[in-house]
This record gives structure tokens, sequence and C-alpha cells, in this order.
């Protein structure tokens, strides 16, 4: 195949997920509360900065759409298709991104670390019990006993798969199917993991889910920045705390007190209050600071990725565990009210002129 085939190809895919992630976000306009127009003076602002760190102008859709949700004006929004398309594949490597996404395999990358432990994994169909090689029959044996542990595949994100079962001589709690049977279902690539017991001030935000801080981490030569986080709060009676699963996401500020409003599916938003009735505006996180430190710390270990999406949990005893890291992580502009902040400009002038790994020039 000639180079200049494989460049026309690279381009009409490009282009076809460009396409697609502007369509998945104008079509939720239409869930839209409220849809504020943007005055002349603000898209020149916009296209002003763009012009002045990439060289060019950008759609406006995705500056209106966070406007209006939140009434939060910001020339730092970033057009899913710019960060998806150009600014993540500058920052982390696509090639890489399959393996290290794999739960499955995230505690060998940070020993000694407090890593939630999956005790039964599933690997290409192979069955791992506290590392050590079994057949599918022992793993069986070995979780016909189990209180509230969670289940999930290594390989989705955004909550799919995740299940919260009790298992009482090889009989699931929920539906009556034998432990066997849920290991056909979810095939291979699969983990088991004791439910974490997170710190009461979290669990008070919605007792059924793990509600855990997203931080977003951006690395720069030795330095790294934390670009904002949030705490992803689930709704009553629900195990996930996603917001693409019906959960609620609240910014944290950089002394750990939340914001006034939290932000679920489209159409959910400006919500104060959480499902249990606490206050959002205000309210402390527990061991922030630590959290914060623990995740700049574990960054360091990922040499090929600038960017990177957090979950942490806050354990009974104050202290941060990690519950899984996304290299390819979306932006949670709702809540936070820009795209990278305060170093937006900063880390688009940075990244613009590394190699795309996804969409080669």
């Amino acid at each position: 195949m000639s180079k200049l085939l494989k460049k026309l190809i690279v381009k009409i895919h490009k282009y076809l997920e460009m396409r697609q992630k502007k369509h998945e976000i104008t079509r939720k306009f239409k869930y839209l509360n409220e849809r504020r127009k943007l005055t002349k003076e603000q898209k020149k602002e916009i296209q002003d900065f763009y012009l002045s760190v990439i060289g060019k102008k950008i759609p406006l859709y995705g500056h209106e759409y966070f406007y209006s949700r939140n009434g939060i004006f910001s020339k730092y929004y970033i057009p899913s298709t710019l960060y998806l398309c150009d600014l993540l594949p500058k920052a982390n490597d696509q090639k890489l991104s399959p393996f290290f996404a794999d739960k499955n395999f995230t505690e060998l990358l940070f020993p000694g670390e407090n890593i939630v432990h999956s005790f039964l994994k599933n690997i290409n169909g192979y069955y791992y019990y506290d590392d050590k090689p079994v057949s599918e029959e022992e793993a069986v044996l070995r979780c016909q006993n189990m209180n509230e542990v969670i289940i999930k595949p290594s390989r989705e994100s955004k909550g799919n798969g995740v299940q919260l079962i009790t298992v009482k001589d090889g009989i699931i709690d929920k539906d009556g199917k034998s432990i066997h049977q849920l290991f056909k279902k979810y095939k291979m690539n699969f983990l088991l993991q004791n439910r974490v017991h997170q710190h009461k001030d979290m669990a008070a935000l919605n007792p059924s889910s793990l509600n855990t801080l997203r931080i977003l981490s951006y690395r720069s030569g030795m330095e790294v920045l934390i670009i904002y986080s949030v705490v992803r709060i689930g709704r009553s009676g629900q195990v996930i705390d996603n917001q693409s699963a019906g959960g609620l996401s609240t910014t944290i500020s950089s002394d750990g007190k939340l914001g006034k409003f939290s932000y679920g599916k489209v159409g959910s938003d400006n919500i104060e209050e959480t499902d249990t009735g606490i206050r959002l505006e205000g309210y402390q996180i527990p061991s922030y600071d630590k959290a914060i430190e623990f995740v700049k710390r574990l960054h360091y270990r990922l040499p090929f990725f600038h960017i990177i999406g957090w979950d942490v949990a806050i354990e009974e005893n104050g202290e941060p565990i990690l519950i899984e890291f996304n290299t390819k992580p979306g932006l949670s502009q709702s809540a936070f009210g820009s795209g990278l902040g305060e170093y937006t400009e900063r880390i688009i002038r940075e990244l613009w002129l590394r190699p795309n790994t996804k969409y080669p020039d």
C-alpha cells in the first residue's frame, strides 16, 4: 500500500470519527433544560484563543452545549472532536492503551501501592486465584461462598458489566443462577474483587455505591499537574457511580470541598443534594490531600501517558485506594466548567507539536 493511500485512509477514519463525536454531542441538545446561545463577543473570544494556540478555528457546538448545561461560559471548553482525535492521541500512546487498560494487570503496574485486590482473574480464558493459575473447576470451587463481591469485565469502562453479588453454596442470591453460569456469561477477561469499605463520609453521599474521586492528571516533564477532581456519586440503590450509568458528578475544590451543583445524565443538571439529602456545597471530602499525592506518585510510573483519569476511593481508615485508571479519559466539562482548566493553554501548546499516535500525519 502506497504512503499516499495510507494517508488518505487515515484522513477518512479521522473524519468519520470526528463526525460521530460531533453527532454524539449535538443530539444531546434536545435533552437540555435550557439552550444558551453564544454572543458574538463570546464567539470571538473562543476563536481568538484557539487561533493563537493551534492556528485554526474550531466548531463551537461544544462550547454552546456546556454553557447551556451549567451556565458557565469559558473559552477553555474543548470540543470532543479536538480532544479525542488530536489532543489525547498526542498525549497518550494509543497503541499501548489496550494493554494498560486491562484491569487484570493494574496491581502488577503498581507494586507496593494501595490497589484494590482482584482475588480471581480470568485472562484470555485462563483463571488465576491470588495470581496462581487454577483450572476453571477450581476457580468455581473457590467461589462457592462469597459475601458482597464485585465482578466486572477487565476491558470495559463506564461501569459496563459491573455487578455486586453474594454467593451461597454456589448459588447467586440475586437470580438463583450458579457461579459457574455467571462465569460462562462473562466468558473471558473478567475479575472478582472484594467490595471496598469506604469512609463513612463517602458512604453518606450514597451508601449503595462506592463513591469515587475521578482525578485527571497531566505529566509535564518532572511535574504532575492535577487538572481537576470530581466526586462521582451513585443514585439511591445503585451500585455504580458513573455519570454515564446515571450517577452524579460534582467538582472538588483544591481544599477538598464540593461545589454547589452536580450533573448526571443530560437533563439531570444543577442538582444541589444527594439522594440521601446531603447538601453538596462545601461538603468536605476526607483525605483529599492524600488522594492527590497518591495520584501524583502513581502517574510517574506510566511514562507513556501524559493524561490519565484515576478512580480513587477513600477507605474506612482514610487511606486512598486505586480502583482503576483510564488512559482514554473523557473530560468532566459540565461539572468542572472548563476543559483543562487553568492549564488549558499550557497543555495544548505542549501537546500540539507531538506526533498523533492514532492518526499519524
